[in-house]
């Protein structure tokens, strides 16, 4: 078995380009309803709404209850690489109770990415 997620965005092109700049995603499927990518050893895919062919449940965008999480090494060296890069941070670096620590941004399509390194 392998799992990978899609969601169900407006720009697919947009989500694309800020996983490939910020996270090293390599593009695997690329077009202007629906772009896959490597992330992080799994997949991810952001498919365009309100297409003929799709069923209904995945006609509508993903409004809100829905996240990437992104596992990494240093993640106080990614926090101070997205501020460089003049990224929204929507959650400061912070460290939790049960030990992770970790930092969360939005991309395009307004999907949290929280960045942690687990404890």
């Amino acid at each position: 078995m392998k799992l990978w997620s899609g969601l169900v965005v407006k720009d697919p092109t947009a989500a694309r380009d800020f996983y490939v700049s910020h996270f090293g995603s390599e593009v695997l499927f690329d077009s202007d309803w629906f772009v896959l990518l490597t992330l992080g050893g799994g997949e991810l895919g952001f498919l365009k709404p309100d297409q003929a062919a799709q069923a209904p449940m995945f006609r509508q965008t993903v409004t809100s209850g829905a996240w990437v999480a992104v596992d990494v090494d240093d993640v106080n060296a990614q926090y101070q690489r997205f501020r460089d890069a003049g990224v929204d941070i929507e959650v400061p670096l912070r460290d939790e109770p049960w030990g992770d620590r970790h930092f969360v941004v939005r991309d395009p399509n307004g999907i949290p990415v929280d960045v942690v390194r687990h404890g």
